[in-house]
């Protein structure tokens, strides 16, 4: 079920030239321990000024938005759809950040039916879930951390102090506090 949305969704971000990735528990699926979730993240590497773009191609797979795209999706740069077939809801997430840009393209592609569908790198998947902080987040690095050994640690640390400079988070406490936990080591 959730192979065949991804699959729409990949052919019509390709076609419509809109770099993306996919994040949150679908990433975790790939990258780390199966778990239930119901839903699609995807960064976008485009602002909100290409809002009409994303719209016309998620109305042209079928997707319905949740929220008045307008005003929702400008203040806050997520365009949340549904796929009324599914259920499956899928948020969109505008971005043009240089972390972002370059987490897009050290995406890894996947083949689903026609289509390669890019899924965050585990490193940039567990820079996202470390930032966002949650259990439920911090539970996610665990695992991934686990099924990935060649994991890049250096580049994780590296952002997460960027990011941490500029919000004042105990980023890399909590990154380190979770590979001490997981058994993993790291350099």
């Amino acid at each position: 079920m959730f192979e065949k949305v991804l699959e729409k969704i990949a052919l019509a971000l390709d076609e419509g030239r809109i770099r993306y990735m996919i994040i949150g528990g679908q990433a975790v699926l790939l990258h780390g321990e199966p778990r239930l979730t119901r839903d699609i993240d995807i960064t976008l590497g485009v602002t909100v000024e290409k809002l009409d773009v994303v719209l016309k191609l998620a109305k042209g797979i079928g997707l319905n938005p949740l929220v008045d795209p307008e005003t929702f999706t400008r203040k806050t740069m997520v365009l949340p759809c549904e796929d009324p077939q599914t259920g499956i809801r899928v948020d969109f997430i505008f971005s043009s950040s240089p972390y972002q840009q370059q987490a897009i393209e050290r995406s890894l592609s996947v083949k689903m039916g026609r289509s390669q569908v890019k899924f965050a790198s585990p490193e940039d998947l567990i820079v996202h879930k470390v930032f966002a902080g949650r259990p439920r987040d911090l539970e996610d690095v665990k695992s991934v951390l686990i099924k990935n050994p060649k994991i890049d640690f250096n580049y994780i640390r590296n952002w997460l102090k960027e990011f941490e400079n500029v919000t004042e988070e105990p980023l890399l406490v909590r990154f380190n506090t979770i590979v001490k936990e997981s058994g993993t080591t790291s350099p």
